[in-house]
Formats: C-alpha cells, sequence, structure tokens
C-alpha cells in the first residue's frame, strides 16, 4: 500500500497547524504595542471614559503635542545620553565579558572550574542595593557622572558569561588553537583574530541582550544621579510621570483641578512608552536571525 500521500497530507497538515498555532503567538505579541500606539494617539477623555481600544475612538496627537512642546529640548538630549550610555557600555561589556568566557572555556587551565563556579554563584546571589550603593558612590565615585550609567550594569552578567563560555566551548576546537600556536600566534593574536571572529552570533546576540538592558534602565540614574542634566531617557520619562502625579494630587482648587484635567495623564505615559520603544523595535529585526543562532549555540553544552 502506497503510504506516500497520507504522509504528504499529514505534513501539510501539520504544517498549516504549527503556521496557526505560530500566528495567533505572533499577534499575542504585536497585539499590546498595537494598543499601546493606539492609546496614545486616543483623546484623553475618550480613554478615561471609553477605556483603552485597538482602534482609536477619538484621534488626538495632544499627547505628543504636549510632551514635545513642553520639553523637546529635554526629550533630544536624554535620548543622545541615553544612546551614549548604550553603545559605551554595550561596546566595554563586549570587550572584557568575552575575555573572561575565553578563559573558563580552556581546558588547560586548571582553574577554570572554581571560577565558573565563582561565575554561576553571582546568577544566584547579589550582595544587595545597599552595599553596590555604598561601593559605587563611595569606592568608586560615579555618583552623578555618566560612569554611573554604565559602570553598575557593566560588571559582567554570569548568564552571559555562561553562554559564551559555551558556545567558545562547542565551536572553538583545542586543535584549532593548538595549530596557531605553532603557526606563532599568541594569546592575543588568537583570541581577537580566531575566536571573536567565529563567535559573531554569540556576540550579536548577548550584545543586543546587554543593549536592552542599558537601553531600559532607569534603577542606575535613580541610585547615582540627581543631575538633571544627566537624566537618561528612561530617567526622564519618569520624572515627567512623577510631575504629573503630583500635579494631579495636588489639584485642589479649581483653577488648578481645570488646569490638571486638561493634562494628557493616561495617554502621555502610553506617548512616552511609544518613544521609549520605538527604536528598539526599528533595530531589533536587523538582529533576529543572529540573536536566534547565537542562544542556540550558546545555551548548547558539548
Amino acid at each position: 500500500m502506497d503510504t506516500s500521500g497520507l504522509k504528504s497530507t499529514s505534513e501539510k497538515v501539520y504544517q498549516v497547524l504549527i503556521t496557526v498555532i505560530l500566528s495567533i503567538c505572533a499577534a499575542l505579541a504585536i497585539l499590546p504595542f498595537l494598543l499601546l500606539l493606539s492609546s496614545s494617539l486616543t483623546d484623553e477623555s475618550t480613554l478615561i471614559r471609553d477605556g483603552y481600544a485597538f482602534i482609536p475612538k477619538k484621534f488626538s496627537l495632544y499627547a505628543y503635542e504636549y510632551l514635545f512642546s513642553a520639553s523637546a529640548a529635554r526629550i533630544f538630549k536624554s535620548y543622545g545620553i541615553t544612546i551614549l550610555v548604550t553603545v559605551v557600555g554595550t561596546g566595554i561589556s563586549l570587550l572584557i565579558g568575552p575575555m573572561l568566557a575565553w578563559v573558563l572555556s580552556r581546558r588547560d587551565y586548571k582553574r577554570a572550574k572554581v571560577l565558573t563556579f565563582l561565575v554561576f554563584f553571582t546568577t544566584l546571589f547579589n550582595g544587595g542595593i545597599v552595599p553596590s550603593y555604598i561601593m559605587w558612590s563611595q569606592l568608586w565615585h560615579v555618583k552623578d557622572t555618566i560612569w554611573g550609567l554604565i559602570f553598575p550594569t557593566l560588571i559582567m552578567n554570569g548568564f552571559y558569561v555562561i553562554l559564551y563560555k559555551n558556545n567558545f566551548a562547542s565551536n572553538i576546537h583545542p586543535s584549532l588553537v593548538e595549530a596557531a600556536k605553532i603557526d606563532g600566534a599568541g594569546e592575543l593574536r588568537i583570541y581577537f583574530k580566531i575566536v571573536l571572529p567565529l563567535s559573531l552570533p554569540i556576540l550579536a546576540t548577548v550584545g543586543l541582550m546587554v543593549a536592552l538592558g542599558y537601553w531600559n534602565d532607569w534603577t542606575n540614574g535613580l541610585y547615582y544621579i540627581s543631575n538633571t542634566n544627566l537624566y537618561s531617557l528612561q530617567q526622564f520619562l519618569k520624572s515627567i510621570i512623577d510631575n504629573i502625579s503630583a500635579l494631579s494630587s495636588m489639584a485642589n482648587t479649581a483653577s488648578a483641578g481645570a488646569a490638571v484635567a486638561k493634562m494628557p495623564g493616561t495617554s502621555i505615559r502610553m506617548c512616552m512608552a511609544v518613544i521609549g520603544v520605538i527604536p528598539i523595535m526599528a533595530v531589533y529585526p536587523f538582529f533576529q536571525k543572529v540573536f536566534v543562532a547565537g542562544i542556540s549555540l550558546g545555551g548548547v553544552k558539548e
């Protein structure tokens, strides 16, 4: 009996089923962003009266006009600070993180297991906020400097180091290193000319995750930055929300209440979220392929 036809039909059904399931998952991931964008373009009174909707019942750009008319210069400045912190922090992280992982992946290094345990230990426990604040503010004096937005997050995340280590152990064969040594290459030359070029997917993957961490970070600014000229985008947007909330809570008089009523409190929150997420959404598609490849390579232990 010929079963090729049945097999072909079952494969088609399977492909259709998988496509439907993945389409539903994709829609569930996209819909919150559509709701966010729609809410930022909806009139404030309509949001309060009717709630959120995927299609604005009353279209309005007042939240964007209010935000940029009052704080356009500071928004662009905070954008610049966030971009600077993201680029510098990610670059330094990609420079020093793989170095540690390369050492841990070397089978000829006797202390690799001990150091690997110490790195893994940091993924389970940390010193807490107070010791970290004391160390960075009083020992390293990063408070109210641009480094206060970079250094506290720069200390390598143990999870990233493990990804690097597994990738190096799986894809950089010891014989390749030995051949390079026979040809006269030193450790630094092997690392920069052989190891890094062969590890671009995992570097791009971790680089994207580190960049996302820097871009979305507001806790470093909360702890270490009090100078408004050094506010990152996330911290500046948070300060606007705090100011609106404070004005709303103090609206006791009729005139103050009328003024506050005109402020786009709910829609401006959505507007600020859109402003913060659009650059990442624009960049992410360019890293999608290497992101998936890097996670697959770095997450599999030989």
